[in-house]
């Protein structure tokens, strides 16, 4: 029998995820709906999906496993549309980032022997299916949230499903998962909205804060350039975990202003050391949402053919270069050319080899 898949909303993580099906099992019939006509035009064109559902229709009948991928809000609404197309072989799923509410839906609704609740730990700035691939969820954490009378022979189909897409399944309650996602996803996000709005609203009539953002503050907030409709929802549907969350940083916070208005030279450092070796003690592995960067910077003079004097040395000791590009801030580093490596082992050679050269170099 011929395997069936069925996405209900085809954007950035059900796209890449039936991106990810196609790559891995070419045989499988996908079949998706989504609002957005060209989505599904596209996905098409692709060979990405086989059928192209304008409703929610019986097109989405004997499927294997049924994905909700739709902002939380319209995946819980969607689940009264797709309990007829539920059978004794399907697993219904989800990739939203708050778990409870669609949990106690999918209870309310008598549906539980079917669900488990999934999150794939991967995404982007950048929304869309336009922007899904296949690679997204590749060794990236996914999280499963099994209902309470879902069989063990389903969860154990699941997890192995995922594993066959190249991603790294892990069983969480659905309450612990949205107090750990709450503090360590939800949070980061309205952080860096609220800090980029805050340097809108007081930013000289120059814009020089705008213009001088150097490297720390486009990190820290590239992640606002999320979709705001996601956002909104996910804000909206896990807000006593948020909100609770929230008071607790805004305590820690005013700790912080507390020991500067204070002077508190040791406390100051101390907040700095803990928190640099915390995050240094992160795994450098590829499958955490946090992705090690192997970095060397180095001084350049201004001239033509500087950089691809630079690349070629590189090139001609066959090292492989993943991003480089001029750094025009040097907020912690003197060097201006930023030059990033696939594992430490390359960083550390180039750092040698550029060093041979005469370079003035800088790891980090």
């Amino acid at each position: 029998m011929k395997h069936k898949i069925g996405f209900i909303g085809l954007g950035l993580i059900g796209g890449s995820i039936a991106r990810a099906i196609r790559q891995y099992f070419p045989d499988y019939e996908i079949t998706a709906f989504d609002k957005n006509k060209e989505t599904l035009a596209l996905a098409t064109q692709e060979s990405v999906i086989d059928v192209a559902a304008t409703t929610i229709d019986d097109n989405f009948r004997q499927c294997s496993y049924l994905f909700l991928c739709a902002p939380v809000s319209y995946n819980t609404a969607y689940l009264k549309q797709i309990k007829n197309y539920l059978h004794e072989d399907c697993i219904l799923t989800d990739v939203g980032s708050v778990k409870t509410n669609i949990h106690k839906e999918v209870e309310n609704l008598g549906i539980e022997e079917y669900f488990i609740g999934g999150h794939p730990m991967a995404g982007s700035e950048k929304s869309g299916y336009v922007n899904s691939k296949a690679m997204l969820i590749e060794n990236a954490y996914y999280i499963l949230t099994p209902s309470g009378k879902v069989s063990q022979e389903k969860i154990a189909r699941y997890t192995k499903f995922i594993q066959f897409l190249h991603a790294i399944p892990v069983l969480l309650d659905y309450q612990e998962h949205d107090c750990v996602t709450g503090t360590i996803s939800h949070l980061p996000h309205i952080i860096a909205s609220s800090l980029v709005n805050f340097v809108r609203d007081t930013d000289t009539k120059e814009e020089l804060m705008k213009n001088l953002a150097a490297g720390g503050f486009k990190d820290i907030t590239r992640i606002a350039s999320s979709s705001p409709t996601m956002w909104q929802h996910i804000c909206l549907k896990n807000k006593e975990n948020i909100s609770r969350i929230l008071k607790s940083y805004i305590s820690f916070l005013n700790h912080a202003k507390d020991m500067i208005d204070q002077e508190d030279a040791q406390g100051i450092y101390h907040m700095f050391d803990t928190s640099r070796n915390y995050r240094n003690s992160f795994p450098a592995s590829s499958a955490g949402p946090i992705k090690k960067a192997y970095e060397v910077y180095c001084d350049i003079i201004d001239e033509t053919g500087g950089i691809a004097a630079i690349a070629t040395i590189l090139a001609s000791n066959n090292l492989n270069l993943k991003n480089i590009g001029i750094i025009h801030n040097r907020e912690f580093e003197e060097g201006v050319l930023r030059i990033e490596f696939y594992d430490e082992a390359s960083s550390k050679r180039a750092a040698q080899i550029l060093q041979k050269f005469r370079y003035i170099v800088y790891e980090r």
